[in-house]
């Protein structure tokens, strides 16, 4: 885990205990007192948020022990055994709040992740993610995304070049695409080039720019793919293709089975359901 995700568990806390702590817990609760805490799933789901849920229960009490049973990336059914945490109950009491708030939320990207590589499994498409994740669980988002079986699209706008409508727009005189690229690419070299196109017409015109890696189809209807992937085939170029736009459940396949190489679907993190997860408690 990086700094960001650190700090994020910080926050998570601070917001919990401010400088008083668990006063519940401090109260009603034997300091001698050890449990070993039984985190269950309340439904069919696939697990996510491990690393950081061992990293609150460190931050808590490090004599908190955190064991994950199913693995970041398992499918688990209704009433089946995530993982347990064991030592003083009053820091499990503590901990136990924030450690199902970040598993709950990742296993739930994870989860939706999984539901849209099911529906392309027949297909060379792959799914990406975007970067619509909720600010400061950007790490933490794209990691449930591969646990779910799908890839990661830029992390942010310092790892990838991705050239919008907007951006061609905010000049005062046009901006030649190809001298762009090719001073970039000098620069650059090994730097991803993506730019986005939702004509085809632009499509035929970034096929012949040299040093654009990726073409962003944006909101193309199928047929509008299909013959995206025909142009790119018949020129001869390696640029991949990637749709974007409107991705549901039910209209993945159907964008899957045109040939692109890639999908990327915000609603992998911006839109998804947390998973009911509990925490059981036994005496140790």
């Amino acid at each position: 885990m990086n700094r960001l995700s650190r700090i994020l568990v910080e926050l998570a806390l601070e917001e919990d205990l401010r400088e008083v702590g668990d006063l519940t817990s401090l109260h009603f609760v034997d300091p001698e007192h050890r449990s070993v805490g039984k985190i269950m799933s309340r439904e069919n789901a696939v697990v996510s948020g491990g690393g950081v849920a061992a990293m609150v229960c460190n931050a808590v009490d490090d004599a908190l022990c955190f064991r994950m049973i199913a693995q970041d990336g398992d499918s688990v059914e209704k009433g089946d055994l995530v993982a347990e945490i064991s030592g003083p109950t009053r820091s499990l009491l503590t901990a136990e709040r924030t450690v199902l708030n970040f598993m709950q939320r990742l296993s739930g990207v994870a989860t939706s992740t999984r539901a849209y590589v099911d529906q392309i499994r027949h297909t060379k498409a792959v799914l990406l993610d975007t970067r619509k994740t909720t600010p400061g669980f950007r790490e933490l988002e794209k990691a449930a995304v591969v646990h779910g079986g799908a890839t990661n699209h830029r992390f942010g706008l310092y790892d990838a070049v991705m050239v919008k409508d907007n951006h061609l727009a905010a000049n005062l005189s046009p901006v030649d695409l190809g001298e762009r690229v090719t001073e970039l690419r000098a620069r650059m070299p090994d730097l991803k080039i993506e730019v986005e196109a939702d004509r085809l017409d632009q499509v035929e015109s970034f096929l012949q720019i040299p040093g654009i890696d990726v073409i962003l189809l944006d909101n193309m209807s199928n047929e509008e793919l299909r013959k995206a992937v025909a142009m790119r085939d018949d020129a001869g170029v390696r640029t991949r293709l990637e749709a974007s736009g409107g991705v549901n459940l039910s209209t993945i396949a159907g964008i899957a089975e045109t040939g692109v190489d890639f999908i990327s679907v915000g609603a992998l993190t911006h839109s998804v359901r947390s998973i009911d997860l509990g925490l059981d408690l036994a005496e140790a």
